[in-house]
């Protein structure tokens, strides 16, 4: 049964097309092998998340087990996203971690008050990058127990 969780789907929220490139890559590097879905927007988030609008189909918009979300987006920003997603009883137990460049104390008091399950910021360097990422994804992806119901299977 554990070994369920280790190949979690994650969705990644994320506007930036170098960001999305480094994030792919820091997983290909850090040897992460779970599924990966990638939208670009805050609305894109929400319509994929409640199967909406293009993201009908469930097959192109499974439930994440892990959603990092970054907050700077067009559309809806990823503090309205997280409301959104921990105010609905379908979707409040997934783990949001907030993957961004912002260190402002505003930006991780809103995330936490919102709900966020953890804040990371951004590292520059990718080398710093991929191990961010290695650590999220041991600990999200070998060490943390889901909750029941939490992902589909």
């Amino acid at each position: 049964m554990a070994e369920e969780h280790n190949i979690i789907k994650i969705l990644l929220v994320e506007d930036n097309p170098d960001d999305i490139d480094i994030t792919k890559r820091a997983l290909k590097e850090a040897k992460v092998i779970n599924q990966l879905w990638i939208v670009r927007d805050g609305q894109e988030a929400l319509d994929f998340l409640k199967h909406e609008g293009d993201y009908k189909d469930l097959s192109s918009s499974p439930k994440p087990g892990l959603i990092l979300l970054d907050i700077n987006l067009p559309k809806l920003n990823g503090i309205d996203v997280l409301r959104v997603i921990k105010k609905d009883s379908n979707l409040k137990r997934i783990p949001v971690v907030m993957l961004t460049v912002s260190k402002r104390d505003e930006d991780i008091i809103k995330s936490y008050d919102n709900g966020c399950n953890s804040f990371i910021q951004k590292p520059v360097n990718f080398e710093n990058f991929v191990e961010v990422v290695k650590e999220v994804s041991l600990y999200w992806g070998l060490l943390n127990i889901f909750s029941p119901n939490g992902q589909e299977e």
